[in-house]
């Protein structure tokens, strides 16, 4: 359930913890230094480590204290045994194969549904597979939430399908009654107000009415089951309100030390 205080305490928490532990990356640049100065190379440095830094220790934190209340079971980094049918194996390869060729488009309820048709057929299949970055359940409904960064890379794209078809298929072998919905989800759109334009996983997951593809508001307000944004922006600034002064003496310390 969303609690400003609790989100604002792990921001101010994570932001703490990096500020009393990171270790700046030694990088000479002589140019970028004399043309920008040293405090401002130093927050170039930690603002690039911070962003790394973000999806575990501050987005997927403050996703599960939103979603906690509003489904049955949340869980971070979850491991889901890694068993399925070989027939499920063939039915993810089908489904790859058809949408890297064009020959077939997006559809995540008829994946579902030929994944679930072949859950049991065939030789059992046993392989270690990714943890699922946000783990959701609703009744029969379970949500695997696969937590990516404001730009994702194009080349991965496949392999982000695989493993979330992969994902589905190991747990329907378990029970093909359960409705099964993966979810690639973008914490926030680096396009706004614009709408997302970044679609390196287009022709791999269908796009259409969030139904595999979740970024900013939506994927926040979804886990909130109303609408959170806004909110969930002004703890991270109140968070940087009230850290101001601690931040700037801190990027004044380390541009002293680091470049002189």
């Amino acid at each position: 359930m969303f609690e400003r205080e609790s989100i604002e305490n792990i921001v101010e928490s994570a932001l703490q913890r990096k500020l009393e532990n990171y270790n700046q990356e030694p990088a000479h640049m002589p140019f970028h230094t004399r043309l920008l100065g040293k405090d401002r190379m130093a927050l170039y440095s930690f603002i690039h480590s911070l962003s790394t830094n973000f999806g575990t220790a501050i987005f997927e934190q403050a996703a599960k204290e939103i979603a906690d209340g509003v489904f049955d079971k949340v869980r971070l980094q979850h491991k889901i045994a890694g068993k399925f049918s070989s027939g499920a194996q063939k039915a993810i390869m089908e489904i790859i194969n058809g949408l890297s060729s064009g020959k077939r488009k997006p559809n995540h309820t008829e994946e579902m549904a030929q994944i679930a048709a072949v859950t049991q057929l065939g030789e059992p299949i046993t392989k270690r597979l990714r943890s699922v970055d946000i783990y959701l359940t609703r009744g029969d409904s379970v949500f695997l939430l696969d937590l990516k960064t404001a730009k994702p890379n194009v080349g991965d794209s496949e392999k982000h399908k695989q493993d979330m078809l992969e994902w589905a298929a190991a747990i329907l072998y378990g029970n093909p009654d359960l409705k099964v919905r993966t979810v690639i989800a973008i914490p926030y759109n680096p396009y706004e107000p614009k709408p997302y334009a970044r679609w390196t996983l287009r022709g791999m997951l269908e796009i259409a009415n969030q139904s595999q593809l979740m970024v900013g508001r939506e994927f926040w307000n979804f886990l909130a089951g109303r609408d959170v944004y806004s909110d969930l922006l002004h703890c991270f600034e109140n968070v940087g309100y009230r850290m101001s002064q601690e931040i700037d003496d801190y990027f004044r310390r380390i541009g002293r030390r680091r470049y002189r």
